[in-house]
């Protein structure tokens, strides 16, 4: 069974990380939702779960989120997810919410809504794109500090809106479509 959750959807910068994984072993214990974890509880666990399970990584860059779109980017992500863990086309897939990203060559799967508090697998997938994203957007604070995505990865937080005030947007790394920084044309 392959398990697919995503980090970053509603982020004003940084890139989209759709997880997929395939367990391999028995899943550590306390895996749950990452959301309901702390940070430390989360990377405790993921050097676990890299033991245990084989991830694939779906990144969307925010270029390509601003081009697609939410839903394309979703699509992108979830089949470069699928992509790089080697996913046969009959294998069960559940895929956190109530939407089916997947392409129409996979036809054993669900969506399941919370499916990331309620199965264990879906849950590894939660945590494994966070601690990923979360250390990519740490990386990214170390190029571009007065921004501090090390704090809010991204999400339009009061800090994020200041700094966004007074250095604008970063061409690259700004999902330019999003509210607050979509412009009328």
């Amino acid at each position: 069974m392959i398990g697919i959750d995503e980090v970053g959807r509603g982020c004003i910068a940084g890139p989209l990380l759709v997880a997929a994984v395939r367990q391999n072993g028995s899943l550590p214990k306390n895996v749950k939702d990452s959301k309901l974890l702390t940070r430390a509880q989360r990377e405790s666990l993921f050097k676990l779960l890299v033991r245990q399970c084989k991830f694939g990584e779906g990144w969307v860059l925010a270029a390509e989120i601003d081009q697609q779109g939410l839903t394309g980017a979703m699509q992108l992500g979830v089949a470069r997810a699928l992509r790089n863990l080697g996913v046969k086309r009959h294998e069960k897939i559940i895929i956190d919410g109530p939407v089916n990203y997947l392409s129409k060559i996979y036809k054993n799967f669900e969506c399941l809504i919370d499916a990331d508090a309620l199965l264990p697998l879906v849950s590894a997938a939660s945590i494994y794109a966070k601690v990923r994203r979360d250390h990519f957007m740490t990386e990214l604070a170390k190029k571009y500090a007065n921004y501090g995505f090390e704090n809010h990865a991204g999400y339009c937080t009061p800090q994020h809106k200041l700094a966004l005030q007074h250095f604008g947007p970063l061409a690259a790394i700004h999902r330019l479509s999003f509210k607050p920084l979509r412009t009328t044309a």
